[in-house]
C-alpha cells in the first residue's frame, strides 16, 4: 500500500523527455499537516501555514515537483483537483484545499518543458493506494547527486520510498534524492555519489569557489556582490514527505517533521548544507495515540531508508 498506509493515496507523472516530474501525497480528510526546513536555499508552498508559527493545521495534499520554481505551477492543479473531489476547508460554501508543495532544482535547459497544473492533476489522476513506483519516476525523473567535486562528475539521484512500523504506529516516506552531497549506507560507505578522481577538490574541505563549474569569481567579487552561492550552487535539495497514522498536534507534528531530517543526515554526506534547500512535509491522520519521539524515530529511518532505496532502484 502506498506509504503503508491504506487510507492514503499517492501517485507521480513523469516527463521522460524534459527529465523532470510530480509526485503527489492525498491523505484522507481531517489529516493535520506540517513542514520543516533546513535547508538554506527552499522553494516551498504553504511552508508558512504548516510550520510550527503558522495557523495551519489540515493538510489536503502535498507535491514534490521537479524544474524548481516553475514546477510549483503543478500545485495549482493538485488544488484544483482537490476542490473537485471535495478535498479541503469549507469557507463560505466554497471547497478551499491547502495544498503544500516543495521543489528540486532538475532544469537541462532553460528551454525544457515545464510541468504544469495539468501535470498535477495527472499525479492525482493516478494517485492509487498502491505502492509508488522508485527511482527516476515522478519528481526523481531528474535528480542528481554527488556534486561535492563539481556538477560535471554528478551521478543520477531519483526518489525512494520506504515504512517503518513499531506496534500500531506507522511512519512511511518519499524523497526526493537531489543532494548536493553522496548517498551512503549505514556502515558509511558511498552507495551511489561523485564520479571525481580522489584527487579532486570536494565541498566543504575545499572552498566551493575552488570547485570547477561553481566557482569562477574571486571573493573580492563575491563579497562586493554581497551574494557567496551562484546557480550551480542553488541547485541542490532532498525534499519529501512523511504520512503516519499517529495522534499528533501542531507543534508536536512539526517537531517530528524537524527530527525526521535526522535521516538525511544518516543517508547524505554533506548534509544540510548551505546550497541545499531541504525540507519534509509531515501529514499525520490521527488514528493512534503514542508519542512524538517514536514518530520522530520511525520518522528518521523512513527518511534514511528511502533515500537509499531512491539510488537502489
Amino acid at each position: 500500500m502506498a506509504l503503508g498506509l491504506p487510507s492514503v493515496l499517492a501517485g507521480s507523472w513523469t516527463d521522460d523527455e524534459a527529465g523532470t516530474g510530480v509526485t503527489v501525497v492525498l491523505p484522507p480528510p481531517g489529516t493535520l499537516g506540517a513542514v520543516a526546513v533546513r535547508g538554506g536555499a527552499p522553494g516551498t508552498r504553504e511552508a508558512a501555514a504548516l510550520s510550527s508559527t503558522g495557523a495551519g493545521v489540515e493538510c489536503h495534499g502535498v507535491v514534490l515537483c521537479g524544474n524548481s520554481v516553475f514546477g510549483l505551477a503543478a500545485a495549482d492543479g493538485v488544488v484544483r483537483w482537490c476542490a473537485q473531489a471535495g478535498r479541503g476547508l469549507d469557507i463560505r460554501g466554497s471547497i478551499v484545499p491547502v495544498v503544500g508543495a516543495a521543489v528540486v532544482y532538475d532544469i537541462a535547459s532553460p528551454h525544457s518543458r515545464r510541468p504544469t497544473a495539468e501535470a498535477g492533476w495527472a499525479a492525482c489522476e493516478a494517485a492509487s493506494a498502491d505502492e509508488l513506483p522508485t527511482g527516476r519516476v515522478g519528481v526523481g525523473r531528474g535528480c542528481t547527486i554527488g556534486k561535492v567535486a563539481g556538477p560535471d562528475f554528478a551521478v543520477p539521484g531519483g526518489m525512494g520510498t520506504a515504512v517503518e512500523r513499531s506496534g500500531d504506529v506507522v511512519v512511511g516516506a518519499v524523497v526526493a534524492v537531489n543532494a548536493l552531497g553522496d548517498v551512503i549506507a549505514a556502515d558509511g560507505t558511498v552507495l551511489a555519489g561523485c564520479s571525481a578522481p580522489r584527487s579532486a577538490q570536494r565541498y566543504p574541505y575545499a572552498a566551493i569557489d575552488a570547485i570547477p563549474g561553481f566557482g569562477g569569481r574571486s571573493n573580492d567579487e563575491q563579497q562586493r556582490r554581497g551574494n557567496t552561492q551562484q546557480c550551480s550552487e542553488r541547485t541542490n535539495t532532498t525534499i519529501g514527505c512523511l504520512v503516519t497514522n499517529a495522534t499528533l498536534t501542531k507543534p508536536e507534528a512539526c517537531r517530528a517533521a524537524d527530527l525526521s531530517h535526522t535521516g538525511i543526515a544518516r543517508a547524505v554526506e554533506p548534509p544540510h548544507t548551505n546550497f541545499d534547500g531541504d525540507a519534509l512535509f509531515l501529514l499525520a491522520t490521527g488514528e493512534v495515540t503514542t508519542q512524538l519521539d517514536l514518530v520522530a524515530t520511525l520518522g528518521a529511518r523512513a527518511v534514511a531508508s528511502a533515500i537509499r532505496s531512491a539510488v537502489a532502484a
